[in-house]
């Protein structure tokens, strides 16, 4: 299934009903739990779900309402009138929940600041992520890039480009393109990993407080360290599984 048709299967999925048991969505659930920006479009489509759900139940039955109702069934013109009454006011409460919806999904200055994709980032690291290529080949990762419009033309210091290449990945952040290079610095991996070296190149205006300074500024995020800089309108972001020293020795 494409991106598409998951999403289309996807529209008609009811959170909190019988339809997580229906087999017409569970490949589309499964494939969506598999790809991180798919599984947060069905994340955040379910939460706007549920608060609608929630709003609506939370609406109490005006007093005397029935009442009001067979009392203007017999009048038609009266009725005709309350209809029209009630039609106008369910949508004005729609456009306003609508509005409310689209409000809410706008990136804040928070989510794109600096600290905030470097969170996510190093979200992306710690769970290794899968590469889209794995190779050694730092002409092949350039030409991948390329392809696929991400930033192949990243420029990184000597030591850090002398160290073994294990391949790359096109992530998406904020609606722009993330390129992920991924490194082996040589040293004993974990089970399951293929790279303690992450490199992560995305445009200095995606990010609101962006570093202007080509000189890598070091910081602590979880178990990985970070260094940040900037260099012809890109922002760069390495992090790796190690203290401050070992990072440095790429620069």
């Amino acid at each position: 299934m494409t991106t598409q048709q998951i999403k289309e299967n996807l529209l008609r999925y009811r959170p909190g009903t019988a339809d997580a048991e229906d087999a017409d969505f569970a490949e589309a659930l499964a494939l969506a739990r598999q790809d991180a920006e798919l599984g947060r479009w069905f994340d955040d489509r379910c939460k706007v779900q549920t608060i609608l759900r929630r709003r609506f139940e939370e609406t109490e039955v005006p007093a005397g309402l029935k009442e009001q109702i067979i009392s203007e069934y017999r009048a038609a013109q009266v009725r005709r009138r309350w209809r029209q009454t009630a039609v106008v006011t369910a949508l004005a409460a729609c456009a306003v929940l609508i509005a409310v919806f689209f409000l809410w999904r706008q990136p804040g200055s928070d989510e794109q600041s600096l600290s905030a994709f470097g969170r996510r980032m190093v979200k992306t690291a710690v769970k290794t992520y899968g590469m889209d290529v794995e190779t050694n080949d730092a002409a092949a990762i350039r030409a991948y890039l390329a392809a696929k419009k991400a930033h192949a033309d990243f420029v990184v210091p000597e030591r850090l480009a002398a160290t073994a290449y294990s391949g790359c990945a096109v992530l998406p952040w904020q609606s722009r393109t993330v390129s992920m290079i991924c490194f082996r610095s040589g040293k004993p991996l974990a089970p399951g990993e293929k790279s303690d070296l992450f490199l992560f190149v995305v445009d200095q205006n995606a990010v609101k407080d962006a570093p202007k300074s080509n000189q890598p500024v070091f910081a602590k995020q979880n178990r990985m360290t970070t260094a940040t800089w900037a260099a012809g309108g890109r922002v760069y972001f390495l992090a790796g599984n190690g203290d401050e020293a070992f990072l440095r020795q790429y620069f």
